[in-house]
């Protein structure tokens, strides 16, 4: 991989971001690209982003770069190549994509957006695509990143979207590992930091949206996360909507703009009352639920809707009526990439989503479920499920809210755990550089004292024990929002954690 001054001049001037450039030679090649000055290596080109000190382009130079790409000129890079720009997040994006070989062209892209859902949505996609491709498909999710079939080539993903660096890297490696296909979540962080910028997917799926991520850190308005969110369905070949959504009119109408009607996809429940009178393209029903497993049917009402020939009945061991949805929005977007009806119903009986819902059984206590639901809506369908399919005595709730971001949620969990909880256990969750204390409070603050008790147990493998220990058995205990998540976000760390599913089941053995 290499990037020669004529392409990164070229490619900045097309899109109007170079504002300003000194060379000292025309024709320098750079044999590396990079943010992080921890990972310069000789020839590199280095980006000044984000969070920047000066003294990260010192050691940038000390460790061989040669340039650098940034949005003003500092002492420290005297002697290198500059190279400044309007918007540095859309220059590295374009840069990166370059650098890598525009590896996306190579890739068959299936992307999912919205407030819940994505993660489970990706998986199910990615089980479909597994058996269409024979193995030859790649995941970016906010769980696992997927590039190959080796070993090496699955890792824990730090970002539900990566920066573009990494993004277009992984994409690369991807491709180079034979896959053809890719499935990925993209977060409305992605647009808002142009971690996408200039990237198209071939399938762009809008699921839902509800008030969430908005904080000083991330969205300063419900209306600025919408229009990030909705960006991707304008970057799509194609788009498939979930016509439940709220707010599906501005969705509906920015796929519009640049999306004819005949690439844009509805898909609803049977007989959902729907925001806008639109044109239903799938529908589905549910036929049988329990605790372990869905059965549904979907069934292709418009002429382009029968023509992804989905029609069917279809089996999904992943618990939750909610899940219905996502599984049917997998199950288009595969049948746009070539899947048939008979892939889907094989892979998604075999689907396993790591961290959500699974369940831990004691003798004499409650039984324990494990869920990384994160905000209202997800909180409120996971209860509101629970408590409906198991008969539930209490309902044992163990939650926190991640700091520095997502203030909105702690609102939300104050009224998902009013509506639907008996017992509310407040606890630590990524607090980032906040105080957990005080975050619990802003939960508690929204939180009906009428009916449900609350505790504070900071310590969160505490909280996960008292909550198991006063449970009886007919009780349930949920765990909700870390899922498989071995680490907690601490001042700015990564500190190890032992996960919720372990310390759920070391607290079992010791009862």
């Amino acid at each position: 991989m290499s990037l020669d001054m004529t392409q990164v001049v070229t490619l900045l001037d097309e899109h109007h971001l170079l504002t300003e450039v000194t060379t000292l030679n025309d024709r320098q090649t750079f044999s590396n690209v990079t943010y992080n000055s921890k990972t310069v290596k000789p020839g590199a080109l280095f980006f000044c982003k984000g969070n920047f000190k000066p003294d990260y382009l010192a050691s940038a130079k000390a460790a061989g770069a040669t340039a650098y790409v940034s949005e003003r000129a500092y002492d420290e890079g005297d002697g290198m190549t500059r190279i400044i720009v309007n918007n540095i997040q859309k220059a590295m994006s374009l840069l990166g994509a370059a650098f890598y070989d525009y590896p996306q062209n190579d890739l068959f892209i299936i992307a999912f957006t919205g407030t819940k859902g994505k993660t489970t949505s990706s998986y199910f996609t990615y089980g479909i695509e597994q058996i269409h491709t024979h193995d030859r498909v790649a995941l970016f999710s906010t769980i696992d990143r997927i590039v190959g079939n080796a070993p090496e080539d699955r890792f824990k993903s730090d970002l539900t979207t990566p920066e573009s660096l990494d993004l277009f890297r992984d994409m690369r490696r991807a491709v180079d590992n034979g896959m053809s296909h890719l499935v990925m979540e993209v977060s409305s962080q992605a647009y808002k930091k142009n971690r996408v910028y200039g990237l198209t997917y071939d399938v762009g799926i809008f699921l839902n949206i509800t008030p969430d991520h908005i904080g000083e850190n991330e969205h300063p308005t419900f209306a600025d996360y919408l229009y990030c969110k909705s960006q991707l369905l304008v970057n799509a070949k194609t788009c498939i909507i979930n016509a439940e959504t709220d707010h599906l009119a501005e969705v509906y109408q920015t796929a519009k703009s640049t999306t004819e009607p005949d690439h844009i996809y509805l898909y609803a429940r049977e007989g959902a009352q729907l925001s806008e009178n639109v044109p239903l393209d799938v529908t589905f029903k549910n036929v049988n639920e329990t605790l372990h497993q869905s059965d549904f049917e979907v069934t292709g009402l418009s002429e382009k809707g029968k023509q992804l020939q989905v029609n069917g009945a279809y089996e999904l061991h992943v618990p939750g009526d909610y899940n219905e949805s996502n599984a049917v929005s997998a199950i288009m977007a595969s049948a746009l990439a070539g899947a048939s009806s008979t892939d889907a119903v094989q892979a998604l009986t075999d689907v396993h989503v790591p961290g959500r819902m699974e369940m831990v059984t004691s003798a004499d206590h409650g039984t324990i479920y494990i869920d990384y639901a994160h905000n209202y809506a997800s909180l409120k369908a996971l209860l509101s499920f629970l408590r409906t399919q198991t008969d539930a005595g209490r309902v044992i709730v163990v939650l926190g809210s991640t700091g520095n971001k997502g203030v909105s949620r702690r609102q939300g969990f104050g009224q998902a755990l009013s509506e639907e909880a008996d017992v509310a256990i407040l606890t630590t969750d990524d607090p980032g550089f906040e105080d957990p204390k005080k975050i619990a409070e802003e939960i508690d603050a929204h939180i009906d004292h009428q009916s449900v008790q609350v505790q504070y147990v900071m310590n969160r493998a505490e909280a996960i024990q008292t909550a198991i220990k006063m449970s009886h058995q007919d009780d349930i205990v949920v765990l909700a929002g870390k899922g498989e998540d071995n680490y907690q976000k601490v001042n700015g760390v990564n500190t190890p954690y032992a996960t919720d599913v372990t310390i759920a089941k070391n607290a079992v053995e010791e009862l």
